[in-house]
């Protein structure tokens, strides 16, 4: 299918930019494009999946990953009921989507890139996405977010008076996108066009690589002694009070006054709500948290912990290099249909249509531009903040709309071009099915809380 889209889109941007006028620059933004999805994008990406591709080695040296794959194997098996209950994959994808629900994109991407490399060991047939590959984008895509950082970051620049409003808006979308997401996953698999067929030679023998179930690597960290506990206790014991002082800044004045310190409260914790705080301090605290207690986990339990993280890293440059093609590719793409001024021609056609069944007209170009590029779609929603104002109606129904949904195809780029996906199937309707749904279930929720 991303053949047929990819040809599309190129294809119609040609044609109407040609006759728009448009060529010169259609032809200055690809180039463009193709430089920075190569220098601002895949090569930044290499060294934030060093990061985190070592931090998952240390965790799974640590046995944190097999652990967390075992609380969770009751809903993670009726996802994925093509995995193994104690494949690595489990795990990887369980931390994936821990870092989209805490708003860590930065952090999302490398696992979700380790989990996708991790199922393809189980998918006989190499260039076709499997069905559990099509479900982690479902969920990817829809990702329950509890913390739309970006979105909120953007509406306190622009002056809102209570950004972090749109939390519970955003929680409600993408709480129902993810469902439907993952059921339109489901039942269009068992479409016929949607089937996978038996890959065979010209004599009609089957050339399908045979299904492998790897199990997990068995290992078995020794267990932390008492010295190890008490350690790792005197380690947690700044962070939960740190956690304290985010949540309850009033009472957190105690402590410090004790030690001859002035704690500054107000700078990190604004006047918002005891539950939006909670919220803010776990975003706050998870990076530093897990950076600073894998690592010391794993070495309380003798893993050789510089060693084993640089093991780790070493995928990070590999996986980046196999998927610039794919990623120049969908982003030049891209950028040609928006220089083409296709979007708005969209939008200006369906306008009377939107304002017949109550889709404000004014977040058409947000709502069709992010499943294509979170840059361009990015501009679009600080366009519309500066607009109307950052405590509007239309603000806030725009910062929720971006902060549920996800540039689908720039995932599917990513994640399908790291492992030599071809074939996607069914991955780009339900993506975009996710996508929609969130778009109407946040605006529907602003309206409904706000």
């Amino acid at each position: 299918m991303l053949n047929v889209i990819w040809l599309a889109i190129v294809l119609a941007a040609v044609l109407v930019g040609g006759c728009g006028g448009r060529l010169e620059p259609m032809t200055s933004g690809a180039f463009e494009t193709a430089q920075d999805a190569v220098m601002k994008i895949a090569l930044p990406l290499v060294g934030l999946m060093a990061i985190w591709l070592g931090m998952m080695r240390l965790a799974e040296r640590a046995g944190f990953v097999q652990q967390l794959a075992r609380g969770l194997r009751p809903v993670m098996s009726r996802l994925f009921p093509d995995v193994p209950a104690d494949h690595p994959a489990m795990g990887a994808m369980v931390m994936n989507m821990s870092a989209n629900m805490l708003g860590l994109g930065n952090a999302a991407t490398p696992l979700g890139l380790r989990a996708m490399a991790l199922l393809q060991k189980l998918n006989p047939h190499p260039t076709v996405a499997s069905n559990s590959m099509v479900t982690f984008l479902a969920v990817n895509t829809a990702s329950l977010q509890l913390i739309p950082t970006t979105a909120i970051s953007i509406l306190a620049v622009q002056g809102g008076s209570s950004p972090s409003n749109i939390v519970m808006p955003a929680i409600l979308a993408t709480a129902i996108a993810m469902v439907c997401g993952v059921t339109a996953a489901r039942l269009l698999s068992r479409l016929r066009i949607f089937r996978v067929l038996p890959d065979t030679d010209a004599a009609g023998q089957s050339t399908s690589a045979p299904i492998v179930e790897i199990a997990a690597e068995k290992i078995e960290p020794p267990p932390m002694g008492v010295a190890g506990r008490w350690t790792l206790a005197v380690f947690l014991l700044p962070f939960v009070w740190m956690f304290f002082a985010l949540v309850w800044p009033a009472n957190a004045d105690a402590l410090p006054a004790m030690l001859g310190v002035k704690w500054r409260h107000a700078q990190f914790c604004p006047d918002i709500g005891t539950g939006q705080r909670l919220l803010k301090a776990i975003s706050m605290l998870a990076v530093p948290f897990l950076l600073a207690s894998i690592p010391l986990v794993a070495a309380l339990r003798g893993v050789k912990v510089y060693e084993q993280f640089c093991e780790g890293a070493k995928e990070a440059f590999g996986t980046a290099q196999r998927i610039i093609p794919f990623l120049v590719a969908m982003l030049v793409a891209i950028r040609l249909l928006r220089e083409a001024g296709v979007v708005q021609m969209v939008t200006d056609a369906l306008r009377p249509a939107l304002h017949a069944v109550g889709f404000p007209a004014d977040l058409l170009p947000l709502a069709a531009m992010r499943p294509l590029s979170g840059s361009a779609s990015q501009g679009i929603f600080v366009d519309l903040v500066k607009t109307h104002g950052a405590d509007s109606m239309i603000a806030r129904m725009a910062a929720t709309v971006y902060g549920s949904t996800e540039t689908t195809f720039y995932v599917l780029a990513v994640y399908f071009g790291s492992i030599g996906i071809r074939k996607t199937r069914h991955a780009v309707a339900v993506g975009l099915t996710a996508d929609l749904i969130a778009t109407a279930c946040a605006i529907a929720a602003c309206r409904l809380l706000l």
